[in-house]
């Protein structure tokens, strides 16, 4: 008896996918637009998470020096800063150095520094903290500290940008629930739509079905897995649009500037969240559905 069940649902299912394709294409792939906007601030909130902690974990002070200071004062100069309990290393980078650095940094394009003067760039001391010194208060306190010596121009740290950073990061978090949110809506009442218009379509062998007297959830069995699938194939449309868009946007648009990725390179959502996505839709397919059955039998 139950086998029989399970064929009279699947062949409902199918009758209704093939009968009412276009309807149900057109609904997995809003759920796939849905899908694809969560999970673009998903890759955006991961990798700039990444990035940010990479660079907060190497973070740096470069002290420039005065023009004034020659070579052995600026060496003295690094090997008493290099002292300090904050540090963990400390490196003197000549005018000629951090030029050639710097036209490393550029690459392809390093020829719009042509005519300039490879001296314009100040020496510096680059200075690597120890993990235990890289809190805000212990960064300032050397800062001010390095900013008193003899023979330093500047001194500067990345901290300021990096609370930005991180302040961006929420940011992207509380978009990503807030629209993501108003766009589940939208998809779970469009799902809830189709499943009414196949509902509608077969609204008298339903009727016929209630007086023969057929259980509640055999009349919503079909319905509710064909919610199902559309939020899977939405779910499925979606990775699918991210993945080719991931792979467009890092080859394309993000090469040039690979030189302020510190080494880290980007990364497309991991099995867990392509599953959560998978999952997400499901939900959305189940939800949408099971309301408008519900309240169609009501």
């Amino acid at each position: 008896m139950r086998s029989t069940y399970v064929l009279f649902v699947a062949g409902r299912v199918a009758r209704s996918l093939r009968e009412l394709f276009w309807t149900h294409f057109l609904t997995a792939g809003i759920m796939a637009m849905t899908l694809s906007v969560f999970g673009g601030f998903l890759i955006i909130q991961d990798n700039v998470g990444r990035l940010v902690k990479g660079w907060g974990e190497e973070l740096q002070v470069f002290v420039y020096l005065e023009d004034g200071v020659d070579a052995a004062a600026a060496e003295s100069m690094r090997a008493a800063v290099a002292a300090y309990p904050e540090v963990r290393v400390a490196s003197y980078v000549s005018k000629e150095r951090a030029w050639d650095e710097f036209k490393k940094t550029l690459g392809s394009q390093s020829g719009i520094l042509d005519g300039l003067n490879p001296k314009v760039l100040p020496a510096s001391l680059d200075l690597e903290l120890r993990f235990a010194h890289r809190s805000r208060e212990a960064v300032l306190r050397l800062v001010r500290r390095l900013a008193a010596l003899d023979g330093v121009q500047d001194v500067e740290y990345p901290e300021t940008w990096l609370e930005k950073i991180r302040l961006l990061v929420i940011g992207i978090e509380w978009l990503k629930w807030v629209l993501g949110g108003f766009l589940f809506l939208v998809a779970f009442l469009i799902v809830g739509s189709t499943i009414k218009l196949a509902i509608v379509a077969r609204q008298d062998e339903i009727e016929i079905m209630q007086l023969a007297g057929a259980a509640d959830g055999l009349i919503k069995a079909p319905f509710v897995i064909e919610g199902m699938i559309q939020g899977v194939v939405g779910a499925a449309l979606a990775l699918g649009v991210l993945q080719a868009s991931f792979a467009l946007l890092t080859a394309e648009l993000l090469a040039p500037f690979g030189a302020l990725l510190a080494g880290e390179q980007l990364a497309f959502l991991g099995l867990p969240q392509c599953f959560f996505l998978v999952l997400m839709g499901w939900l959305l397919g189940t939800a949408g559905s099971l309301l408008s059955v519900k309240r169609f039998l009501e």
